[in-house]
């Protein structure tokens, strides 16, 4: 549906770099193969809740993450076969963004959070994304 660059320190935390890269899918698209990944809940800053974390159960690996939504993964680019083939499309918390990484012009970048999914989304990524909420 979309491509998330994100820069938040949990994530960096989690990934141990200075960011992740996420492609939003809806679950029922996303085929697992083998063992059931184990979910993991890792905290997160302040007052908001665990983020759902599934690792591979043999090699810990994080795969996909559930936020507030279980029908929507956020799967880790760089567990898919092709890792070289997913762009982001918004980098997204910025403001903790690490000093060397250098953000292309021509990909929206938002401090925090974009406001409204309008605002990045591309037409068939919002039209999958209201299927979801009928």
């Amino acid at each position: 549906m979309i491509v998330h660059c994100c820069h938040c320190l949990n994530c960096q935390r989690q990934t141990g770099s200075a960011f992740v890269v996420n492609a939003l899918i809806e679950a029922d698209r996303v085929e697992v193969r083998g063992t059931m990944p184990q979910p993991v809940d890792a905290p997160r800053d302040g007052d908001t809740p665990p983020q759902r974390v599934y690792r591979c159960p043999e090699c810990q690996v994080a795969l996909f993450s559930e936020y507030s939504r279980t029908d929507v993964w956020f799967v880790r680019a760089g567990t898919l076969d092709d890792p070289a083939s997913v762009r982001p499309d918004v980098h997204i918390f910025t403001r903790s963004k690490a000093d060397w990484v250098t953000l292309p012009d021509d990909v929206p970048a938002f401090e925090v959070f974009y406001d409204e999914p309008a605002d990045v989304w591309s037409p068939a990524g919002l039209e999958r994304r209201a299927a979801l909420d009928p």
